[in-house]
């Protein structure tokens, strides 16, 4: 920890990202071991994705935009609502106009611009769309710890690290979900394994590019903060939610949600 703490914070939120991208990576894995999972482990594990995702906005993005803005002399509250929505509103714009396909609903429900693309294409794509926001979320977390202003309750190095603890435990089901159905249609598990994982390439690109735009537009910080968090939000409840309960196992995923709540929680906490 002493020596990625001497790191340049681009770099740190570099090799966080390729390590979110890598437990994806690993969820996709089990392709080569296994055609299927259980509808109902699917679903607990996209609950816990949503949760701890959900916290994640909360605990590491929201409530330091609020304590940074503060202490800037700002309204606390304005550039927490302001990014937060503008946030939600840019994965709305990405969501209307890019071609994709939820996990677990048929072709007619494809969203976005008509294509003729691929099922196995727009289901990829539907996860690269939520992956971005996450890896942004990173990147941020680790510009603000580097420019730290001594705010109580402001991004910290543990807490960057903890973030992305996070959301590499989440990204574990999310490889799972897009490698498993294509496997179940018969794809052979080198190409399974391949979506599966080309779905969190972009995870470490959003690092970077959050990385830098807190370093060059430091005053920003709080709504860029807030932007993170409500993309994230978009994603939990416009996709994992409805996902986690497509197949008639509610009560499961909601379950799962409340436990990758605390999780997250507590990871943030203890850690941040």
């Amino acid at each position: 920890m002493a020596e990625f703490a001497t790191l340049h914070p681009v770099a740190q939120a570099l090799i966080a990202g390729l390590g979110t991208w890598a437990v994806t990576a690993l969820g996709a894995s089990l392709v080569f071991v296994s055609r299927g999972i259980p509808q109902k482990l699917l679903d607990g594990m996209l609950g816990f994705a949503a949760g701890v995702m959900f916290a994640a906005s909360i605990w590491s993005l929201l409530l330091p935009s609020i304590e940074i803005a503060s202490h800037q002399g700002r309204v606390s509250w304005f550039p927490a609502a302001v990014g937060f929505l503008l946030g939600g509103a840019c994965l709305r714009v990405a969501d209307r106009f890019l071609p994709h396909l939820h996990i677990g609903f048929p072709m007619e429900d494809r969203e976005g611009l008509e294509t003729t693309w691929h099922r196995t294409t727009l289901l990829v794509l539907a996860i690269t769309l939520h992956n971005i926001p996450e890896g942004l979320a990173v990147g941020v977390a680790f510009g603000a710890a580097a420019g730290g202003l001594g705010v109580v309750g402001e991004p910290t190095l543990a807490g960057a690290v903890a973030l992305s603890v996070g959301i590499a435990i989440q990204n574990f089901p999310e490889g799972v979900a897009v490698a498993m159905p294509l496997r179940r249609e018969g794809v052979e598990p080198p190409r399974a394994f391949w979506y599966g994982q080309l779905s969190a390439i972009v995870e470490p690109v959003a690092a970077v590019a959050g990385a830098f735009a807190v370093m060059f537009v430091g005053t920003a910080l709080p709504f860029l903060l807030a932007f993170a968090a409500g993309a994230m939000v978009f994603v939990v409840v416009e996709e994992l939610i409805p996902e986690s309960q497509l197949a008639g196992n509610q009560d499961l995923a909601t379950g799962a949600t409340l436990v990758g709540f605390v999780v997250m929680m507590v990871l943030d906490v203890a850690l941040g």
